[in-house]
């Protein structure tokens, strides 16, 4: 039989093996979470930023769609600003349109886009259909606006006696308003004997239509008043038109906003519309907007834009009348007024619902503690800050 000495020495031999196996194991452990740990940090040092990361220009979010040639005729002219002229712009596309007096953009749909605008100089009258079998004729005239739906059928007459000039916007930027589908273009390219038994119309009455699409096309400017051809048609119970030039604006020291969403537009569910009036020397606050992009088109005076895009990336474009921005969902951005005539834009965001974060908000509703961590400020310059939305700031004394 073994000794105690023995007994011992076997038992300290299986302790220290078992200390061994436990080291073993514990080790083994360590170097996986270890391992783990370092996965995990080399992604976050990856994803940090540093001199070392590569990250792309922002794009340029600038284009003069006046500058173009555009369609012109002997009833108006249309220029627009999509994809191909400006990239960046993926969601919303723009046209801007003129009609001489009784000039007529004539009946058409779009298939892959709704349709908004805002009358910029003259007056001009609309007609739409609705997939209902509703209709709808309206007047339109200096700050007023209209939406229809894709799909819906519609038309636009100048009523003179001036020129009229509008901006139409897409809430898509792939949209091409050359691309729209056009009455006497399905016409000149249906057979006649088809046409004939669907418009009950001799068949010889159809040379005597365009041969192919008008798009816009002289006309006589129609009468104050007059009646659609059916009336058993029933009047249109979603108003297509919206008063916003009439509506009361939100009022800041340095200008004032008229935002038009789906809240006060029923109709308008793709699209939220904002016209922005700046006071010379107006600055619109730092902001981004966290659901939608957003589209600006200058009308009068000049502004400075300036978009901050992550990792340092900022860039800043002047704008003036004709002039197109489009800036990237979340991006962040502020505008300055620049000269000393008003500056007026008309912005438009790819949503039916408006939502924006300002730089103060977001400061007021943070403690104290935490903003002297993340900026190294004291108190009394802490105390400075604005604690809630400015909007747009008066010009500096």
């Amino acid at each position: 039989m073994p000794d105690e000495r023995g007994t011992d020495r076997q038992a300290g031999t299986d302790r220290s093996a078992g200390i061994d196996r436990r080291a073993l194991f514990s080790a083994i452990s360590n170097v996986s979470l270890g391992l783990a740990a370092t996965a995990v940090i080399a992604e976050q040092v990856k994803a940090a930023p540093s001199e070392e990361t590569k990250v792309e220009e922002l794009e340029p979010f600038k284009y003069d769609i006046e500058s173009e040639t555009g369609w012109v005729g002997p009833g108006g002219s249309a220029k627009e600003a999509t994809v191909k002229q400006l990239p960046v712009s993926q969601t919303i596309a723009g046209v801007s349109m003129r009609l001489e007096p009784g000039a007529i953009r004539e009946l058409h749909w779009h298939a892959l886009a709704a349709e908004w605008a805002y009358v910029i100089t003259g007056r001009c009258r609309t007609t739409v259909i609705t997939p209902n079998g509703q209709a709808e004729v309206d007047d339109f005239e200096v700050g007023d606006t209209w939406y229809f739906p894709r799909g819906h059928g519609h038309a636009i007459q100048a009523l003179g006696p001036g020129e009229c000039h509008f901006l139409l916007g897409f809430d898509n930027g792939h949209f091409s308003e050359f691309g729209t589908f056009s009455i006497t273009d399905w016409i000149a390219r249906t057979p006649r004997h088809v046409l004939a038994r669907n418009l009950n119309l001799p068949e010889a009455a159809f040379a005597q239509l365009p041969q192919k699409e008008l798009y816009i096309g002289p006309g006589q400017v129609p009468p104050a008043v007059e009646d659609i051809r059916n009336s058993e048609l029933q009047p249109s119970q979603s108003a297509h038109k919206f008063r916003m030039g009439k509506m009361p604006p939100k009022v800041f020291e340095g200008g004032e906003e008229r935002i038009v969403s789906s809240n006060e537009f029923p109709i308008q569910t793709t699209i939220t519309a904002n016209r922005m009036d700046l006071k010379p020397g107006a600055l619109r606050e730092l902001h981004w907007h966290p659901h939608a992009d957003e589209w600006q088109f200058y009308t009068k005076g000049r502004g400075r834009v300036t978009i901050f895009g992550s990792h340092g990336r900022v860039k800043t474009e002047e704008f003036g009348p004709g002039h197109v921005a489009f800036i990237k969902q979340g991006y962040g951005h502020y505008i300055e007024q620049v000269g000393d005539e008003p500056t007026q834009i008309l912005i438009l965001f790819n949503s039916g619902l408006y939502q924006e974060i300002s730089l103060t908000n977001w400061l007021g509703g943070n403690p104290n503690s935490l903003l002297t961590s993340n900026f190294g400020i004291g108190k009394d310059q802490l105390d400075r800050l604005p604690k809630k939305e400015v909007g747009i700031l008066g010009k500096r004394g």
